[in-house]
């Protein structure tokens, strides 16, 4: 199946490929599959269960890149009312540093 993933990956001028958060164990042989220069868009992370950090541990790049994380649901969603836009706003930015902080603790060679 991988190398079928190669193949389609690189076919018709694909610029990435949708890997879902919720399915963690996918993240490795996809980034295998797809190399370093495909970048993988990972929904689901957040609200919907997937998880942030083995999606960064096992779907970015050789160089902590190439991947392209979605928690919609938890950004859009962190409150409601009057304040909602404020709080998605500090959610995206605490996402962002916690993606940072685990791309800083990956250690590629």
């Amino acid at each position: 199946m991988l190398g079928e993933v190669r193949r389609l990956a690189h076919a018709h001028g694909n610029v990435g490929a949708v890997v879902g958060a919720t399915f963690a164990d996918t993240f490795r042989p996809a980034r295998a599959a797809l190399g370093n220069r495909i970048p993988i868009l990972a929904p689901g992370v957040g609200t919907q269960g997937g998880s942030l950090s083995a999606a960064v541990r096992e779907g970015v790049d050789a160089d902590g890149r190439a991947l392209l994380v979605s928690a919609s649901r938890s950004i859009l969603y962190a409150a409601s009312g009057a304040s909602w836009t404020a709080a998605a706003g500090a959610e995206a930015a605490r996402m962002k540093v916690q993606i940072n902080q685990l791309r800083a603790g990956l250690r590629r060679d």
